[in-house]
């Protein structure tokens, strides 16, 4: 005799973990060196981005005047780079190995997204001193989300982002932990 036939075995509902579509991701980066003038600062701030992203910085301009400052409305202040996909990616990991892996978790705001600082940008690996441009440090800012986060930026229709979409403290801090292996300063 054969044995007994079964049934077979019925897969589990996927958890949060499992399903790709509840998966945090990195959005975008943006990259900031600010100098507060234009002309050389500028200019060595813009050698200083596109050394340390390999890509092509772009100036930002003030939105006010001011007299104390010595800044006009219009004037290049500072530059920046957005970083997307696999190349965001390859420079968060250089930009935590220049910080030694460490992070402050304060730095996560309620959305989710966080941003630090270099303060030279020497840290990176690989990257050699040039008295011609002087010390220059950056703003790293970083946006995570879920599938779904086009909702809002969307030409026709854009809503809100629904919280299930959105990104928590909790939820960022366990994504880098386990996707760049970081140690939190508490």
């Amino acid at each position: 005799m054969s044995a007994p036939a079964t049934a077979a075995p019925v897969p589990a509902t996927p958890g949060p973990a499992q399903n790709r579509w509840r998966q945090l991701r990195i959005v975008k980066v943006v990259v900031n060196a600010g100098v507060g003038e234009s002309g050389e600062p500028r200019t060595k701030a813009e050698k200083v981005l596109q050394m340390v992203t390999r890509q092509k910085p772009i100036a930002t301009r003030s939105h006010s005047t001011n007299r104390d400052f010595g800044i006009r409305l219009g004037q290049e202040i500072g530059v920046k780079v957005t970083l997307r996909g696999p190349v965001a990616l390859e420079f968060l990991e250089r930009a935590f190995e220049a910080r030694d892996r460490q992070f402050d978790p304060e730095s996560i705001d309620r959305a989710g997204n966080f941003s630090f600082g270099l303060s030279d940008y020497t840290d990176f690996a690989g990257m050699k001193y040039d008295p011609q441009i002087g010390i220059h440090g950056m703003d790293i800012s970083v946006e995570v989300g879920r599938a779904g986060y086009r909702v809002r930026e969307r030409r026709v229709a854009p809503r809100r982002l629904p919280r299930s979409v959105r990104a928590s403290r909790e939820e960022t801090r366990a994504f880098l932990l386990e996707r760049f292996h970081l140690t939190f300063l508490e």
